[in-house]
């Protein structure tokens, strides 16, 4: 008798359960899915929008300025320092923050 009013009681709970799932899945999407994407969006509207001279942040933590774009290699040459330059891959070139800094 017992085992029958644990099962009553599981099966009861089980739609709970799915019901709090799809919750969970919902908040997880509006609170990290979705500035995630929208993140990478402008990470990637800022790549496809270089241009020589634009103040730019390496993957590896490099700052330097974009001084010419090969759009056939998918590749950026980036000055670092006075006559050093370094090629970078464009998938891995971020907007500098000490230019959006100095911007507001």
């Amino acid at each position: 008798m017992g085992t029958i009013i644990l099962a009553a009681q599981q099966q009861g709970g089980g739609s709970m359960g799915f019901i709090f799932l799809i919750l969970m899945f919902v908040v997880l999407y509006f609170f990290m899915i979705r500035p995630q994407q929208k993140r990478q969006k402008e990470i990637q509207k800022f790549q496809n929008s270089l241009t020589e001279g634009s103040q730019v942040m390496t993957g590896g933590g490099l700052y330097g300025t974009v001084k010419r774009i090969d759009l056939a290699a998918n590749i950026l040459e980036v000055e670092i320092a006075k006559g050093v330059t370094v090629r970078v891959d464009r998938n891995y070139v971020f907007k500098d923050p000490a230019s959006t800094q100095t911007a507001k």
